[in-house]
């Protein structure tokens, strides 16, 4: 296909917006990016403003095509990929958000979590895949609708509408005419029924929750709606809407079972792809719908430490002992090894296989001998220590042993990172040269659905940057693990009152 072709991928993140503009290649032309604010209005609490990230994203589109010298009508289609849980609500009519939007990484929904693990906790992850957590938008939908008595009664007049960041952009980029949300979104909601291939009934009606907020589930590959032509200048399809995690598996190129990827950012995802059939984890790991086109899914397992990225970020901002998160690989290389210093990176709890949201940041095993490089080097191997953790049962769960896997995120720029990574979990790490996985998945989905492509295996044309093997001997390994896990049982329960 022609690379005068020309896609839109419009990457959601966590702390920002990006706009980007592929060709036929699959080499990206263009791209454009702004932060938007992070709202802290309590200690256990992160919002953002749905209409602000809308407002950002439509300038860095504007900016994007502008620099890239694309009209708006050029554009073969649109994909979108997002990061995955937070919850948005907003007004069918007027178009605008209702609320703040819960992100994913807030933890208010704790206390309900708990109360409902007892009843629900097994037959809710048995049917959606997901273990019971503060994560589950649908809890952060409940608590909205219980801590306002005009949105309850409005959602229950269908006068509201719920969706994540890929609903919302789609709502908005339609001018209001589409509501959906991609499969692989809709699996990360903690109210879709994997086993069913609807939303949970059951579990909605044990919440209080209206059917009647919840989008229609669509293709993560395909026809999904047109853009208005007066939001980005020409009508448009948008051919292509999918989580960002999945987004970065297939962007990696792991489209056959067994096949793995990290990506390194905020926090740290690993996941592994299953094929056609869900395997529903024994040990807390999450079962992802990792795509679905034409109409057929495709599974994985994900386990996932939701601050690892961020854990660095703290050191550099928060504690002031680096000028720079890159500033890590130069500390930890300056040191022999960590010098018995652990830091355990739960400053908003623990993820799988723990799933521990009193769990806190741990800085263990300091002594007068401890200095910048250990604590940088303690920082950067907690985040695969936190990987490590559920490694195994994914191998285990999955009947496949993963050997070799493919990594991606700002952090996987570190090589100090992906050699620690290569030697604890005993597997050569691919480090491509374009590390923009998510946005090159969303691309590649779009185009196949748009007809650049033709089938995925003409979309890869991936060479690596560098190649991390295994140089640690067995004995090390545990030893050092070993220790790790004594560090994360101290970590674990700290925010709960004696």
């Amino acid at each position: 296909m022609s690379n005068a072709s020309r896609l839109l991928v419009i990457d959601e993140g966590t702390t920002g917006t990006r706009a980007l503009v592929f060709d036929g290649a699959g080499t990206i032309r263009s791209r454009a990016y702004s932060e938007f604010t992070q709202y802290h209005p309590a200690a256990n609490r992160v919002e953002h403003d749905p209409e602000e990230i809308w407002k950002l994203t439509s300038a860095r589109i504007t900016e994007a095509l502008h620099t890239d010298g694309t009209a708006p009508s050029a554009l073969s289609a649109i994909g979108i990929t997002n990061q995955r849980a937070t919850t948005v609500l907003w007004d069918r009519t007027t178009g605008k958000a209702v609320a703040p939007a819960i992100v994913w990484q807030d933890l208010r929904t704790a206390p309900m979590a708990a109360n409902l693990n007892a009843e629900w906790g097994q037959t809710v992850q048995a049917r959606t895949g997901w273990t019971l957590a503060p994560v589950y938008s649908s809890l952060s939908l409940c608590w909205m609708l219980e801590n306002d008595r005009d949105l309850a009664r409005r959602a229950e007049a269908g006068e509201l509408a719920f969706g994540t960041i890929d609903s919302w952009l789609i709502h908005r980029l339609t001018g209001g005419a589409v509501h959906a949300i991609s499969a692989s979104n809709a699996a990360v909601t903690g109210a879709y029924d994997l086993l069913a291939g609807t939303w949970y009934k059951d579990w909605l009606g044990a919440l209080g929750l209206p059917l009647s907020l919840f989008p229609e589930v669509v293709d993560d590959s395909g026809f999904i709606g047109t853009t208005d032509a007066s939001v980005i200048g020409a009508e448009t399809p948008i051919t292509a809407a999918i989580a960002d995690q999945s987004a970065a598996l297939f962007g990696q190129g792991c489209v056959r079972p067994g096949d793995a990827k990290t990506t390194h950012g905020t926090g740290t995802f690993l996941d592994v792809n299953t094929g056609t059939d869900p395997v529903i984890s024994q040990h807390g790991l999450s079962t992802i719908i990792a795509w679905r086109r034409n109409g057929i899914t495709t599974y994985g397992l994900e386990g996932y430490a939701p601050v690892t990225g961020s854990a660095v970020q703290w050191l550099r901002d928060g504690a002031r002992l680096l000028t720079s998160a890159a500033e890590t690989a130069e500390l930890a290389l300056g040191v022999e090894d960590n010098n018995g210093v652990y830091f355990v990176p739960a400053l908003t709890g623990l993820g799988a296989p723990s799933w521990d949201s009193s769990a806190r940041g741990l800085l263990i095993g300091l002594t007068p001998g401890t200095t910048r490089g250990h604590l940088a080097r303690a920082a950067l191997e907690g985040i695969v220590y936190s990987i490590k953790d559920f490694i195994e049962l994914m191998s285990q769960e999955s009947g496949r042993a993963v050997t070799t896997m493919r990594a991606d995120g700002g952090a996987s720029a570190n090589d100090f990172l992906l050699q620690f990574q290569a030697d604890m979990l005993g597997a050569t790490i691919h480090r491509p040269s374009n590390v923009e996985a998510t946005a090159s998945g969303a691309a590649y989905l779009a185009g196949l659905a748009a007809g650049i492509w033709s089938a995925p295996e003409d979309c890869f044309r991936e060479t690596d940057d560098a190649v991390f093997t295994p140089s640690l001997d067995d004995a090390s390994r545990d030893a050092n693990y070993t220790q790790w896990q004594r560090a994360v049982e101290r970590a674990k329960g700290w925010a709960i009152q004696p």
